[in-house]
């Protein structure tokens, strides 16, 4: 049976991790045990700086122009080859990467053939029986693992929006590896700091605890936990950090889970929402709701106006009346839904386009929450309320409809102290009433796709409407077959 080997506080502040199962553990134990013998000046800044700025190094840096900023910012120094007790900086943060698992992620990411305990205390312990270009080499693959590491947990291995290239650069990014390592390194804990650079959310929490049982206590005590578990764990914290906006207030909308929260510091509301069909998903995406539209009139999207609502207005001469749709070309003139006009529209769709106006039956229903987004899609009411009684609730072109909408707006314009705006919007939306409604601070809305969750301990799965968890967890573990399919 493994042993578990090491205690540390993740800095959430509640969750002690008895961390590692580790592989050859007693004789790394009796590493970490030395006192380090090397001499406080090694000499290996030139050694460094040919490495790094030279182009020496014969295995790939996940993150080199990171790892070329940090020995620049330091002057080319070790981070960790130097002298140091078993508790010092260059142990932790071994024991960490072989920690990895716990946090969803695997040990292939973090150069495991270079950085070998043996090899740390050879070159700690045993002055001269390591060769400086071979401690320099040591000394930046553990720098790039380290901040490898700590980037994964903070953004996600495979961010769309975040790729390693971008993070790489450390242009505008609210969290910088490289400075923050420089960081740690002052600092006795090194392992806390470095967990502490997880999301918040208490979703991502109940996960990152889940996998610390499964990962650790379950399989040091030799539990059988299946491994689709694990990895459905896993690929879902991986979106959570994707999600990872820092915003203690913030919507969040689950497409699998058909479900939206509103998240406060002390208290979470819940409402049922409609999203996209697989056909038309509702895509992923962080942004801000900045205001509400009362009795909004809609546009239509051109692949509706297309496809559904021109050739029911051919077939059905009152179709357009009845639906409150009106059809104008692109420079905003009136088309009088005559069968000849009709014709010429159909023959050049492109050219024109329909709006909706306000009133009981509009598609966005009596409100419209407002946030910026390429994909063009809104958070609104919808008329159709009995929808929200089904379970499946995959039924949208892609715009998601919330139940109880008014409660929702209201709660948020409670929190951003406009309560003095509750009346405009009761009278916007029972008196058909168009109007903008501001927050005085934007609210972040998160539109995320998680599969499980963990509510009070327990493991929930959903329905994987879009079919998307074997792509990620393929590329999440370098795979070409999912375990799910075997």
């Amino acid at each position: 049976m493994k042993t578990r080997s090491l205690q540390y506080l993740l800095s959430f502040g509640v969750v002690i991790l008895s961390v590692c199962n580790l592989q050859n553990c007693n004789a790394q134990t009796r590493f970490v045990q030395k006192t380090g013998a090397l001499a406080p000046d090694t000499g290996l800044s030139p050694e460094i700086r040919k490495q790094v700025g030279g182009g020496r190094l014969d295995v790939q840096l996940y993150y080199p122009k990171s790892v070329q900023r940090f020995y620049q910012q330091n002057r080319f120094k070790p981070a960790w080859i130097k002298p140091q007790s078993g508790t010092g900086p260059a142990w932790q943060t071994m024991l960490m990467l072989d920690c990895v698992l716990q946090f969803g992620l695997s040990h292939a990411d973090y150069h495991p053939q270079e950085l070998q305990y043996s090899r740390l205390h050879d070159i700690l312990d045993i002055p001269g029986k390591v060769k400086p270009d071979l401690q320099a080499r040591f000394d930046i693959m553990l720098t790039d693992a380290a901040i490898t590491f700590m980037n994964y947990l903070h953004y996600g291995k495979l961010n769309p929006e975040f790729s390693a290239s971008r993070i790489d650069k450390g242009i505008d990014m609210e969290f910088e590896a490289v400075s923050y390592l420089s960081t740690v390194l002052k600092g006795k804990d090194v392992m806390a700091a470095m967990a502490n650079v997880q999301p918040k959310a208490k979703e991502y929490k109940a996960m990152q605890y889940q996998m610390h049982l499964m990962e650790g206590l379950y399989q040091g005590d030799c539990y059988e936990i299946p491994q689709e578990k694990v990895r459905k764990v896993a690929i879902n914290m991986e979106r959570l950090r994707w999600a990872n906006t820092g915003d203690s207030v913030y919507v969040q909308i689950n497409i699998p889970s058909c479900s939206l929260k509103l998240s406060f510091p002390d208290s979470t509301y819940q409402f049922k929402v409609i999203v996209g069909k697989p056909e038309n998903p509702t895509p992923t995406l962080l942004s801000k709701i900045t205001y509400f539209t009362t009795a909004p009139e809609w546009k239509i999207p051109a692949r509706i106006f297309k496809y559904e609502v021109l050739p029911k207005a051919l077939a059905d001469n009152v179709y357009l009346e009845n639906s409150h749709f009106a059809i104008y070309d692109q420079k905003g003139n009136y088309v009088e839904p005559l069968k000849a006009n009709l014709a010429n529209v159909k023959r050049n769709p492109d050219s024109y386009y329909a709006r909706q106006s306000a009133g009981c039956d509009n598609a966005l229903g009596l409100l419209v929450f407002r946030f910026p987004n390429i994909y063009d899609i809104y958070l609104h009411d919808t008329p159709e309320q009995s929808l929200f009684k089904k379970a499946e609730r995959a039924l949208s072109h892609g715009c998601i409809r919330v139940e109880q909408a008014e409660r929702l707006a209201t709660l948020l314009l409670k929190h951003d102290g406009s309560a003095a705006k509750i009346t405009a919007l009761h009278n916007g939306m029972t008196k058909y009433i168009r109007q903008d409604i501001y927050l005085k601070k934007p609210v972040a809305i998160k539109i995320t796709y998680l599969t499980c969750e963990i509510k009070e301990g327990e493991y929930i799965t959903y329905n994987d409407i879009y079919n998307l968890d074997q792509s990620l967890e393929m590329a999440l573990y370098g795979v070409d077959q999912p375990l799910s399919m075997r």
